[in-house]
């Protein structure tokens, strides 16, 4: 069983030894710990091989959890590195502040152990998947470059990883545009093609059910034939992704922004950090089908 590097950052040695023990159930799970930010900093310089997640605490003496963000995110060497913030800081402004320095997921204390089990299996499965889809999609890379238009069909949860790495490369910020559009082409199979709501995904990742979930609703006689599409133009140095699905959309104005209301859930902040983050814009046709994301490094 290969192993997964966790570095845990926190100066309260009773959180680290708490989340030490919601983690221990996981075998695979191999868990560093820093008291600050400087040492958590000199513990990724120094780890062979690296950490695949960071649990990170905002508030800490010396170098913060922010600042230690920040400069994860600045340094190519850690970048792909997702860090999952748990904090008691939780108010709206701060849970933005947090996502759009490039936080994978903005977790506000208390939480319950499942919340940080589903998410942090998430983080790593993500990380996973784009590791994979980049090794494949760089053998492609060279073949696309010219390419003006194209589109793709895709069904299932590897395909829209894989198509997202490969046609995020087509953009200046790969590693940007990239979580962004997987986070729409996953939606568009979930959510759209087979119709898993919102509340549904929260109870599944919960129960650790989400991906044995999709796989059984792919089989279904009324899911089966159901595509998602996603369509690649190029105008000069403008970048437009349209993705579509068969599904009957969703309420797609709820989660342009971060709610409060949903700061607890394991899912539900994709779509607004892909918008913050990932495009130059975003914006959603009809019943919510239909997505364009774009990308133009020109805009203000």
């Amino acid at each position: 069983m290969s192993q997964t590097r966790i570095l845990v950052v926190d100066d309260e040695p009773l959180n680290l030894a708490i989340i030490e023990e919601y983690l221990s159930e996981e075998p695979s799970y191999v868990l560093d710990t820093a008291a600050e930010g400087e040492s958590a900093w000199s513990a990724l310089e120094a780890a062979r091989p690296g950490y695949d997640l960071v649990i990170l605490d905002r508030m800490m003496p010396i170098l913060d959890g922010m600042a230690l963000l920040r400069r994860m995110k600045g340094d190519a060497r850690f970048s792909d590195v997702p860090v999952i913030m748990q904090t008691a800081a939780a108010a709206p402004d701060q849970v933005r502040e947090g996502l759009a320095a490039g936080a994978y997921y903005y977790l506000t204390k208390p939480y319950e152990p499942e919340t940080l089990c589903a998410v942090v299996r998430a983080a790593i499965g993500d990380r996973h998947a784009l590791r994979t889809a980049r090794s494949r999609a760089d053998c492609l890379e060279k073949a696309f470059q010219q390419l003006t238009r194209v589109e793709f069909s895709f069904r299932t949860l590897d395909e829209a990883n894989e198509l997202a790495q490969l046609l995020a490369e087509f953009c200046p910020n790969p590693q940007g545009v990239v979580f962004g559009l997987t986070e729409l082409m996953i939606n568009a199979v979930e959510h759209g093609n087979l119709g898993i709501s919102y509340r549904e995904k929260t109870m599944l990742l919960m129960e650790n059910d989400w991906r044995p979930e999709i796989e059984r609703r792919l089989l279904l006689p009324q899911f089966r034939d159901r595509q998602a599409r996603v369509r690649f133009e190029r105008e000069g140095d403008c970048l437009r992704f349209t993705i579509s699905d068969e599904g009957n959309g969703f309420e797609w104005q709820r989660y342009l922004d971060f709610d409060p209301s949903r700061v607890f859930d394991p899912n539900g902040r994709g779509i607004a950090m892909a918008q913050r983050t990932s495009f130059s814009s975003l914006e959603y046709l009809g019943n919510g089908n239909t997505v364009v994301a774009t990308v133009n490094p020109n805009a203000q």
